[in-house]
């Protein structure tokens, strides 16, 4: 039963989960921290932390985690990774010609103008699931943490956005600030 969980829940992600992978974060965390506990949200916190730094997309490097953490064993990963990455792959295949054919028509440039706005909201809400208790502390249990933590939040944010330095750079150097400072 756990196996076809895993793949309808991946494959349920994969096929409503427009804007790539950091929009799908929050309808992963649903489902597998949420729905069916196979990971505590400090463990999907880590997976996300893990999925971030290794190469390729975050969707897909967190369904190959959460797949081999939730069943212990690399087929998990690979159901996880496949079912996430079918409903792609068919639907691509559906709407090629349909899209090739009438790519300038009005409803379908209407269409795609109603996605964006969502693929936006996705994108936000998995900003704010990962702005949680795990990640930031809190200004009860550790108040310091919780100054730290919202400075490297603020550093960051301020030299990606206004100075447009490297985010490899700024991993890095977040990493560095975290192992000096905790």
């Amino acid at each position: 039963m756990m196996w076809w969980q895993l793949f309808y829940s991946f494959f349920k992600i994969g096929l409503f989960g427009f804007g790539g992978g950091y929009a799908m974060l929050s309808m992963i965390q649903g489902e597998v921290v949420t729905r069916h506990a196979w990971l505590t949200p400090q463990e999907f916190t880590d997976i996300i932390a893990i999925s971030q730094m290794t190469p390729g997309p975050i969707g897909i490097n967190s369904a190959t985690y959460i797949g081999y953490t939730a069943t212990g064993s690399i087929w998990g990963a690979a159901l996880a990774t496949f079912a996430l990455v079918l409903p792609s792959f068919i639907v691509m295949l559906i709407l090629y010609k349909f899209f090739m054919r009438y790519h300038d028509s009005r409803p379908v440039t209407d269409t795609f103008a109603g996605l964006r706005p969502a693929v936006i909201g996705l994108i936000a809400s998995a900003a704010l699931v990962l702005m949680n208790t795990e990640n930031f502390g809190s200004p009860g249990e550790d108040f310091r943490q919780f100054l730290f933590s919202l400075g490297i939040f603020a550093a960051v944010l301020t030299a990606n956005f206004f100075f447009r330095v490297n985010a490899i750079l700024l991993i890095i150097l977040a990493g560095i600030a975290g192992f000096l400072i905790y």
